[in-house]
């Protein structure tokens, strides 16, 4: 507390904590690119994301009826251990983790080049 020009006292609003992991404009910017190059590529065909208290997840799907193709994770907590991303394949595998989106998104860019080139 300290007090303002006018003689009046200021009140420091408290931390606030989100209620919830999401993405930041230029990660979200960067999965819906890769996302709408596969599209245009044949490869999937519909998304969804979820946003929990410890996760952001965007998933890829070849059909929406079947399980994702490809899911992404940011988790936070585990940012300073193994990487805050995961990606993990068709199977629940983990495919790569990482500190680095662009790192750990290189798997499914190297999948679109072979999707392109075949």
């Amino acid at each position: 507390m300290s007090v303002g020009p006018g003689g009046g006292t200021i009140v420091a609003f408290p931390a606030r904590v989100p209620h919830q992991v999401g993405f930041e404009r230029m990660e979200l910017s960067r999965i819906l690119d890769l996302y709408g190059r596969m599209v245009a590529a044949g490869e999937w065909r519909d998304y969804a994301m979820s946003f929990t208290r410890e996760t952001a997840t965007f998933a890829a799907f070849r059909r929406h009826a079947e399980v994702p193709q490809m899911r992404l994770e940011k988790r936070p907590a585990l940012r300073a251990k193994q990487g805050q991303w995961t990606l993990f394949g068709e199977h629940g595998q983990v495919l790569k983790r990482g500190h680095e989106l662009a790192g750990v998104l290189a798997p499914m860019e190297r999948r679109l080049v072979k999707a392109v080139e075949g």
